[in-house]
């Protein structure tokens, strides 16, 4: 609701600002802010500034507006008396009624002032409201737009002649955004005065490009011609003017004051609208599962070159990547898992590629270079990792002993050293100690778990006899930032873009919870709450982050971060996004993520007046609020909950036992992991109380000898069936704040409770996840993104599919941010499916990613829902069919294309499919991820080659075809360089 005018943002506005001109002091001149903008109830407009008269910049001293309904528009106005200057800066913010900014307008203003103006002159300053991340905003001044936007203007910053008011006159000026004009492309302004050029198109009035997408005019207007329409246009280079879209905008007088006009009219008017917005495609693949004629058992930085050409002819913008940052934290196969980084600096080794070391390779060595290529390529099942990176390891070291070590002596190599010390010897040096140690556990390594810069020193002197071995890791490093700069500065040069992923945590056993141990909570686990992927929730083992910590030095190793990956990709995914918001949280013990708890979040408490302080602080007062005495009536406490041991600890009786085992095995359970509690209750044994222990307890010695293994692993997911089988999470730091566990209805623990508890349990559950915590993450979120996203100029997407609270996609809207849609699972509630044609254009379309099934896999593997798809989605008639064929697929992949979303991204496993060329493969084989098991083996490799890609001409042809028909083709020559 709009706050109706006279309410009490209007009686606050009223003490603060004079309404006539009389009021204000001696010498000074009046400014008239105006901007239309729906507010909720309890927000307020304000103007915020530089110098006393705009509070220098502290929103408690800001002047709030006064708002109106002018027809459909909600009007906030006010004016703010000024001393005389020449010039000021403003900007315009969303604020609550406790001075909080709610929301900031796009940007500052600063309004230049002609000399000598009279005093008691008005100024009279109308801004368009935009947000900060309005997409023409957001695209304009990204890596991203200067990369697959060809031709874009590059003027420089021009100077607007000031003009001075005359009598009878208004100086009008005129400023408005547009990013995307192309080379001799100029805005215009054209209105219906001759100052404006009488709506006649040979006449208008050509604008200055004052910064980069901001153009500004300035005319002088009679009195008599206000008020004036007009609108925007662009003059190419052909001579032609395109006007912008909508209604025509207007300059015209205050309404409240006729008899003393402005000297000034400033118009700062937005964006230029556009009838239709820039839209893309892209296509994903993991470096690793690229093939092509040199690669050596996996894909390489260099294989995205080939990749890029495919896609500058078929008409693609950019190319999606999974995590490429050093994961090797074991040394076996499950180093594959792209998402668990070593050091979030330094690039993994499995994407090197050999025959770029040197240009004068011995004559052995390419031998020995063929002969693993040929021995790892021909694995069946995809990526041999451990096989691929012995090979490369022992192969790069021959080549480093042969003469590689040279390198380390040249000016690039001493360039890339120094803008990369800070990581690169650290990252050097770990290496070294885990092989001495034998564990990546730095906390087990005595007075070496604390790293200082003196002790770096030493073990990475030349005096060391492990030196030779940190050279070759700063030598590793230095080629693959080479091969990687070389593949990103080509996408570029063939207006591709690069579009990498930053995952949400880091390994335990890493080089960054090495040196900066205070930014991790490294007791705890990191994961997901039980979703589409996985009805246990997924515990991803990494340690979540202590975000006070972080925030003292405003953010600093994430903004180093995201300015290193900036050297290489031009926009990046934000791996579940959802964790800026507030991570779910899990305790060390645990191997599944059911037992988690939200991280920050408002636990359900003993202390009512505490739980509604914590709603209002958020986490900044969680430490204090939480430590203080027990005084009020208790939360849980006044609905009747009481008994917390009973609710805390897991509910086995000898029913469940029975149930959960069967009547013939429960009582052998009870008597190996259980001890029996008075009122015929059992609790684990206290080497069976966690999950982790009963990960790996023997339950054969359960069985019979000659039972399956099946029954076994059925044995050990009924013991953890029982430890989860809890109604409320005790927090670890505080013995009255509690946590309900999710679904909680689901356990046989609540089922047994009487009725009017089940009542009041459910409905702080669902208070917990649904309502409680919004303004809480809200507020979180914009202390952590904007670190984020001011960082770099890279274009910035989210991945924000899974239980979306309520205020997700309105902040990702405010900041700008590019979200998700993926069709199979709909962010719309109640939906089967997403319906593609109803995206937003802040999105990204696509049919499928890394972490499920590919869309032919998906098809076949349901045939109720299969039928509900073609039907519903597809407009099919009869029954659908069994497999997806090239026709059906292209059906599904064109919806996609014909989205409004900035961008409709593909994975190569569904473009490929529709080639009769090229060899088919089973969709059950190509799906990269299963994200329900935590032991997944990332192997995934293309059934094709690079160069077989390159020459299906015909698959070229109807890709290409399908983005023409939907508008997004953006193909290049190729390239002769």
């Amino acid at each position: 609701m709009a706050e109706p005018e006279g309410s009490a943002g209007s009686a606050a506005t009223d003490r603060q600002m004079p309404s006539q001109p009389g009021n204000m002091p001696p010498g000074g001149i009046l400014i008239h802010f105006r901007t239309a903008y729906w507010t909720e109830w309890g927000e307020h407009v304000a103007v915020c500034g530089e110098g006393p008269a705009f509070g220098d910049w502290d929103v408690t001293k800001a002047h709030w507006l006064s708002c109106r309904h002018v027809g459909e528009e909600l009007l906030w106005e006010g004016l703010v008396p000024i001393p005389s200057l020449q010039e000021f800066t403003y900007r315009l913010a969303v604020v609550s009624e406790a001075h909080e900014v709610l929301k900031w307008a796009s940007e500052r203003h600063t309004v230049v002032l002609p000399e000598g103006l009279e005093e008691g002159a008005i100024v009279d300053v109308d801004e368009v409201w935009t947000d900060e991340g309005h997409p023409s905003l957001m695209l304009a001044r990204s890596a991203f737009a200067r990369v697959v936007w060809r031709n874009r203007s590059t003027a420089s910053d021009a100077v607007v002649s000031r003009l001075q008011p005359l009598p009878n006159e208004v100086v009008a000026r005129f400023q408005v955004h547009d990013g995307v004009l192309k080379e001799g492309e100029a805005i215009c302004i054209l209105g219906g005065t001759a100052q404006l050029g009488n709506w006649q198109l040979q006449e208008v009035m050509v604008m200055s490009p004052v910064a980069s997408s901001c153009w500004e005019a300035e005319v002088r207007l009679p009195l008599s011609s206000l008020p004036c329409t007009y609108k925007y246009g662009i003059r190419r280079t052909d001579g032609s003017l395109h006007l912008e879209a909508g209604e025509n905008r207007m300059v015209a007088l205050p309404a409240n004051d006729s008899t003393h006009p402005p000297a000034v009219v400033a118009r700062f008017d937005g964006c230029f609208r556009r009838q239709q917005r820039w839209r893309g495609a892209g296509i994903s693949a993991p470096v690793f599962s690229l093939k092509s004629a040199q690669c050596v058992g996996a894909g390489e930085f260099l294989d995205l070159v080939q990749l890029v050409d495919i896609c500058a002819a078929t008409g693609f913008s950019l190319i999606q990547v999974l995590p490429v940052s050093d994961t090797s934290v074991r040394g076996t196969w499950r180093d594959s898992y792209p998402y668990s980084a070593l050091c979030v600096f330094a690039l993994h080794p499995l994407y090197l590629r050999l025959q770029a070391l040197s240009d004068d390779l011995p004559a052995d060595i390419r031998a020995e270079i063929e002969k693993a290529r040929v021995q790892l390529e021909g694995v069946e099942e995809g990526v041999d990792y451990e096989g691929t990176m012995q090979a490369k390891q022992r192969i790069a070291r021959a080549v480093f002993d042969r003469g590689g070590a040279a390198d380390l002596e040249g000016e690039d190599f001493s360039r890339f050293k120094e803008a990369n010390w800070e990581w690169l010897q650290p990252y050097a040096v770990f290496l070294v100690l885990r092989r001495l140690f034998g564990t990546g556990e730095h906390w087990r390594w005595g007075d070496l778990s604390r790293p200082t810069q003196e002790m770096l020193d030493r073990l990475s002197s030349p005096s060391q006899e492990f030196y030779p071995s940190i050279q070759f890791t700063y030598w590793v490093q230095y080629h693959l930032h080479r091969q990687l700069s070389q593949a990103s500065q080509y996408a570029a040069s063939r207006h591709v873009a690069l579009k990498g992923d930053l995952p949400i945590g880091v390994d335990k056993c890493s080089v960054d919870t090495w040196l900066w141990p205070k930014l991790f909570r490294m007791d705890v686990s990191t994961g997901a709450p039980p979703d589409y992927f996985d009805p246990n929730g997924q515990n991803w083992g990494f340690p979540t982050y202590n975000w006070e910590e972080m925030a003292k030095d405003g953010y600093g190793w994430w903004r180093r971060r995201l300015s290193h990956m900036a050297q290489y990709f031009h926009a990046y995914r934000i791996d579940h996004i959802l964790g800026f918001f507030r991570i779910w949280e899990i305790p060390g013990d645990c191997c599944s993520g059911i037992l988690g708890h939200f991280r920050p979040s408002i636990p359900l408490s003993r202390q009512a007046s505490r739980a509604a302080a914590l709603r209002k602080g958020g986490p900044r007062a969680l430490p204090t609020l939480l430590s203080a005495p027990f005084k009020a009536q208790a939360e849980l406490e006044s609905h009747g909950i009481w008994d917390f041991d009973r609710l805390c600890e897991p509910w086995i009786t000898d029913e469940v036992l029975q149930d959960v085992f069967g009547a013939d095995l429960a009582p052998e359970i009870a008597a190996r992991y259980l001890q029996e509690q008075v009122g015929g209750r059992y609790r684990f044994r206290q080497a069976y109380s966690s999950e982790l222990a009963l990960a790996s307890v023997p339950v054969r010695r359960c069985l019979a000898p000659d039972s399956p293994p099946e029954e076994a692993e059925d044995v050990r997911k009924g013991l953890l069936a029982l430890r989860q089988n809890v109604v409320l999470l005790r927090d670890a730091e505080d013995p009255n704040a509690f946590y309900p566990r999710f679904h909680l209805n689901t356990t046989s623990s609540f089922k047994a409770l009487e009725q009017r508890w089940q009542d009041e349990l459910l409905h702080l559950h669902n208070d917990y996840y649904h309502h409680r915590q919004e303004s809480l993450w809200r507020k979180q979120a914009h202390r952590t993104l904007p670190a984020l996203m001011g960082a770099t100029d890279m274009l910035v997407c989210g991945e924000d599919l899974g239980m979306i609270p309520a205020c997700v996609h309105p902040v990702m809207k405010e900041l700008g941010l590019v979200g998700l849609r993926i069709q199979r699972m709909p962010s719309e509630p109640d939906a089967k499916f997403g319906d593609p044609l109803t995206h937003p254009y802040m999105t990204v379309a696509s049919p499928s990613s890394h972490d499920t099934s590919t869309t032919r896999g998906w098809w076949e593997e349901d045939k109720l829902r299969r039928q509900e798809f073609y039907t519903e989605m597809l407009n099919g008639e009869g029954e659908a069919p069994q497999q997806c064929t090239p026709a059906v697929l292209e059906h599904i992949l064109q919806q996609h294309m014909d989205s409004p979303s900035l961008l409709a991204i593909f994975p190569l496993q569904d473009l490929l499919p529709l080639s009769p060329r090229l060899p088919d493969c089973p969709p059950a084989k190509q799906q990269i991820n299963d994200p329900t098991n935590s032991q997944h083996y990332w192997r995934y490799r293309l059934h094709v080659t690079l160069e077989e890609m390159a020459a299906d001409a015909d698959l070229r042809c109807l890709l290409a075809d399908m983005l023409q028909a939907a508008q997004r083709y953006h193909g290049v020559a190729q390239s002769t360089g």
